[in-house]
């Protein structure tokens, strides 16, 4: 199943990469790897700075390999450069071996020496740092001006994004074969510059043979379902509400959703509240009928049951909605009522909790919030949309996604039962979940990157098409 995902999304953790590295000894050297790599880094650099004096940051790993040779090639450019090495590698070794061609200057490692350059290229640790980064490296990383990193910044945790120690602010970070994890992961990301993946020969059938379980989130991870000609509005699916009595918006904003990215038909269960829910929205149909009632029609087997309600409303909808075996989609008060008791929402097929829900549920994020996100899809059985500025999607399975397609704009009430609402219209035409709350995750970030710089919960519902339509267009 995994390898159906396109390799081009997939992300690699630094262990995995480190696979990646041994089984593609049988097939490319690791120096001619080195090589494609340090001049992958020179050619970037080159590209998008201007000439300047140069210092290139070596380690004792292949890290440091890369930067010698990254190092040579600047020279060759005409470059100004001198190395500085924090140990000198094995004579025989691949680093050793790309440092023995480099004919350049040497200086010490030292704050001065980065204070003189005008450039400075980090090629000391790679994405597999597993300490903290102190002293005379955080040091002499602090003392730069400007910093080029090699695979990323060193003090960086290839795959969590978190901070290990100290780490510099990369003006760019140049990358080889795959992304990792934490290049889309803050704050991380927030650190690495003008982000480069260069192609250094990894063949395909090595990346084949070590499948990944992470990917970055984009069409062609997923395809939305297609309209055929004799399509109606219950192929396209039903997908029901529970509507709370005091927060009506929630659930108006959550069947907006749902109705703009192409539900067939979107239907609130509001009860005694109905009178009100009915001078919304003309094509929204509105059930005054006790839920156990709404549950004899089978067509309805997607229901959202959060979005507006109070802890009261809660107990009383999610039990009869989790045993009547229907797809459930629990967020915001179904998130509230269940706190600290993840095992209530067994039975539910996607939570969206914000990491202030999450927290309240699973308790607090640590270092290693993707690994928490999955421990959690797998306690609770449900698909996990950790929702912030690098959205997580985790399945019990075990496979993540990581969504970096959106906007801070989104960050605005009501957002999130939207959310809601579009990820529950793609269960109801039939995506399975996982898919559906990566699809409904990309789509949302899309209306909110097409509303504009300021938009408001009820902006979003207008963009819902266009970006179904960019997304169809990119699936192919």
């Amino acid at each position: 199943m995994q390898s159906s995902y396109p390799s081009s999304l997939s992300l690699y953790t630094p262990a995995q990469m480190g696979e990646v590295d041994r089984l593609s000894v049988a097939h490319v050297p690791v120096s001619t790897l080195m090589e494609n790599a340090g001049r992958a880094v020179a050619r970037a650099i080159r590209r998008h700075e201007r000439p300047a004096r140069v210092l290139v940051l070596c380690g004792p790993g292949n890290n440091g390999g890369d930067g010698y040779v990254a190092a040579r090639h600047l020279a060759a450019m005409g470059w100004p450069v001198s190395v500085a090495e924090l140990s000198t590698p094995g004579v025989q070794t691949d680093a050793g071996r790309a440092r023995a061609a480099y004919a350049g200057p040497y200086v010490p490692f030292a704050a001065v020496e980065a204070e003189r350059a005008d450039l400075v290229v980090d090629a000391v640790f790679g994405a597999g740092l597993s300490r903290d980064v102190g002293g005379l490296v955080a040091e002499t990383l602090r003392a730069a001006r400007r910093v080029v990193a090699v695979d990323i910044p060193s003090g960086l945790d290839g795959a969590t994004g978190q901070v290990r120690g100290y780490a510099p602010q990369a003006v760019m970070t140049v990358t080889f074969c795959r992304f990792k994890p934490g290049h889309l992961l803050y704050p991380a990301r927030g650190m690495l510059g003008r982000l480069i993946l260069a192609d250094i020969g990894v063949p395909d059938s090595v990346l084949a043979a070590v499948p990944a379980n992470t990917w970055q989130n984009e069409p062609g991870l997923w395809a939305l379902p297609v309209l055929g000609a004799q399509s109606n509005k219950y192929t396209r699916g039903v997908v029901s509400i529970c509507a709370g009595q005091s927060m009506p918006g929630a659930t108006r904003l959550c069947a907006s959703g749902a109705r703009a990215v192409g539900a067939g038909l979107v239907r609130v269960a509001a009860g005694a509240a109905a009178p009100a829910y009915r001078l919304g929205q003309p094509g929204l149909i509105v059930d005054d009928a006790p839920l156990a009632t709404l549950l004899e029609d089978t067509r309805r087997h997607v229901w959202v049951c959060g979005p507006g309600l109070s802890e009261a409303e809660v107990g009383d909808a999610l039990p009869a909605l989790v045993d009547s075996g229907r797809t459930v989609l629990a967020d915001a008060g179904a998130l509230t009522a269940c706190a600290g008791q993840p095992a209530r929402l067994r039975g539910v097929s996607v939570i969206t909790p914000h990491t202030g829900e999450f927290a309240r549920v699973f308790g607090a994020l640590g270092c290693n919030p993707p690994e928490q996100v999955r421990q959690a899809a797998e306690e609770t059985g449900a698909v996990v949309v950790l929702k912030g500025a690098s959205t997580l999607i985790a399945a019990p399975d075990g496979r993540l996604a990581i969504n970096t397609h959106a906007t801070a704009a989104l960050g605005t009430a009501g957002s999130g039962d939207t959310l809601s609402g579009v990820i529950a219209a793609l269960l109801a035409a039939g995506m399975p979940a996982w898919e559906a709350a990566c699809a409904g995750v990309w789509l949302h970030g899309e209306a909110g990157q097409q509303a504009g710089p300021w938009p408001v919960a009820e902006d979003l519902d207008r963009y819902l098409g266009l970006a179904r339509q960019k997304a169809e267009q990119m699936q192919g």
